[in-house]
């Protein structure tokens, strides 16, 4: 009888012990489930003011971007800069076209020359880009308009404007520069045969340019 109750309360004291693991245990896993929800809510809340701090600065680049084409507008109005024109498509301040006359010492004389602009949202710290609407003969600039420039790639600076880079453009059409060329073949014309180049031009100018 002594042996069966000092079984029993062993029994009993092992399903306390059970019962007092398993409760440890539980608490360890609500614990842990707490920590990974807090985890999470952390992570969230992180991301959610990640996202508003750079939707925050995206807005103020946007906006200085704005001010600072808007001083450009004005500008040019003010003080348009020789044979060029641009201004805003539509309402869009992001998308300009502007127009270069065809200087007069060059195979271009005659003819205008449609130009797209678009300005980056962090402009003025990015340059914009620019490419001729108007289809042209030139080593610099290729079949789809792109501008061989290093004003509009590496050497662009903040301190730049639309009126300086449609005079580089304009300059650009006065004298090519072979030695960087956007068109190899045009380029290797240039240099080898001065005459073929301009005559091709000029044809060029005729019939893409000339209103």
């Amino acid at each position: 009888m002594t042996v069966n109750i000092a079984a029993a309360a062993a029994a009993a004291a092992a399903a306390a012990a059970a019962a007092a693991a398993a409760a440890a245990a539980a608490a360890a896993a609500a614990a842990a489930a707490a920590a990974a929800a807090a985890n999470t809510m952390l992570t969230l809340k992180l991301a959610r003011s990640l996202k508003e701090t750079v939707a925050s600065h995206s807005h103020s680049q946007h906006k200085m971007a704005s001010k600072r084409i808007m001083k450009e507008l004005d500008d040019l109005k003010k003080d348009p800069p020789a044979n060029c024109s641009a201004g805003p498509v539509g309402d869009d301040l992001f998308h300009w076209q502007a127009t270069i006359m065809g200087p007069a010492d060059s195979p271009y004389a005659g003819g205008v020359f449609f130009i797209n602009i678009h300005f980056p949202p962090d402009y003025p710290f990015k340059p914009p880009k620019v490419a001729f609407q108007t289809k042209v003969y030139h080593p610099n600039v290729n079949s789809q308009g792109s501008i061989c420039l290093d004003i509009l790639k590496d050497q662009w600076s903040p301190a730049l404007t639309i009126s300086k880079v449609l005079l580089s453009i304009s300059s650009l059409l006065t004298d090519a520069n072979p030695d960087d060329p956007l068109v190899p073949e045009i380029a290797h014309i240039y240099k080898s045969d001065r005459q073929r180049y301009e005559e091709t031009a000029r044809e060029w100018t005729r019939k893409y340019a000339m209103m």
